[in-house]
C-alpha cells in the first residue's frame, strides 16, 4: 500500500504545478471548435494489446456539436485488460494514461465531469465493480464513471451513440455482440485465448505456429509457414519457436517483449 501511494503521489505530480489554463491548450489548430467549454470528460478504449485515452472539452449535447469533435489530448499505453496483466498493472495501466492525458490537455482531475471506459477483459457486474473501485480512488465524488466491455464502445462508435445493432472485433482477441431494439444483449467469444477466441490474432498465429510444429515433428504437412515465421522471428529451427519468449509471454499475459 505505501509502494501504491508513493507511486500515487508521483504520476500525479504535475497538478501540484501552477495550474494550467485549458484555454491553452485550445488554442491549438485542433481545437479551434471546442470555445466555451465547461470542463473536460475523458474516453478510454483499452484493449489486450494497447489502450488508448483521448481528453475532450466537456459539450453539452443540447449545442451543435462541431465536427470534427476537438480532442485536447490524446495518450497511448499498453494492455490494460485485467484478466492478461493482472489487476494490479491493469490498474497502474489505467492511472497512468489518464494522468498523462490530462497532463498533455493542460487539465487536473478536478475539471474532469466523466469518464467512459470500454475494456476488454470487463465481462460481468463484478469486473465493472472492480474497475469503478479504482477510479473512484482517483477522482472526486463528482466526477461521472462510465465502465463496459470495449465491444460496446466499439458498437456505439459505429451507431453514433445509439446501442442497437451489433458489433464484431477482431482483434488480438475476438468477440461478437450485439443489443436488440428491446434492450437485450447477447454475446459470443471474447472468453481470451486458453478458452478460444477463435478468429482472433492470437487464435490465427497459434494455430500458425502449431502448423510449423507438426511438420517439423512429421505429425502435419510440410507447409511455407516454417520459412515465413522463422524468417520473421528471426529463428533458425522450429525447435526454438519452443522457447520464444513473447510466444510463451503471450499465453501469460498477451505482452511483448
Amino acid at each position: 500500500m505505501n509502494n501504491y501511494r508513493q507511486r500515487n503521489g508521483e504520476i500525479w505530480a504535475f497538478e501540484n504545478a501552477p495550474k494550467q489554463e485549458l484555454q491553452a491548450a485550445l488554442a491549438h489548430d485542433h481545437c479551434e471548435n471546442a470555445d466555451g467549454y465547461d470542463g473536460v470528460v475523458l474516453g478510454l478504449d483499452g484493449g489486450t494489446t494497447s489502450t488508448v485515452c483521448v481528453c475532450m472539452p466537456f459539450l453539452p449535447f443540447s449545442k451543435t456539436l462541431p465536427d470534427p469533435l476537438p480532442v485536447l489530448a490524446r495518450a497511448i499505453a499498453g494492455c490494460s485488460n485485467h484478466n492478461s496483466i493482472g489487476e494490479s498493472s491493469a490498474r497502474d495501466t489505467l492511472e497512468d494514461i489518464i494522468a498523462e492525458v490530462l497532463s498533455k490537455s493542460g487539465s487536473n482531475r478536478s475539471a474532469v465531469r466523466a469518464v467512459c471506459l470500454g475494456i476488454s477483459g470487463v465481462n460481468h457486474p463484478n469486473d465493472q465493480e472492480r474497475v469503478l473501485s479504482w477510479l473512484r480512488k482517483i477522482f472526486p465524488a463528482h466526477v461521472k464513471l462510465y465502465v463496459q466491455n470495449d465491444a460496446v464502445a466499439a458498437l456505439a462508435s459505429g451507431t453514433m451513440g445509439r446501442l442497437h445493432g451489433c458489433v464484431l472485433i477482431a482483434g488480438t482477441g475476438c468477440i461478437s455482440y450485439g443489443i436488440a431494439e428491446d434492450g437485450k444483449e447477447a454475446r459470443a467469444s471474447g472468453v481470451g485465448p486458453i478458452l478460444g477466441d477463435w478468429g482472433s490474432g492470437y487464435g490465427i498465429a497459434a494455430q500458425a505456429l502449431t502448423a510449423v510444429i507438426r511438420a517439423h515433428d512429421g505429425r502435419g504437412p510440410q507447409t511455407m509457414l516454417t520459412d515465413k515465421i522463422l524468417k520473421a522471428l528471426d529463428l533458425s529451427s522450429p525447435d526454438e519457436v519452443i522457447g520464444w519468449k513473447w510466444f510463451f509471454s503471450c499465453c501469460d499475459g498477451w505482452r511483448r517483449p
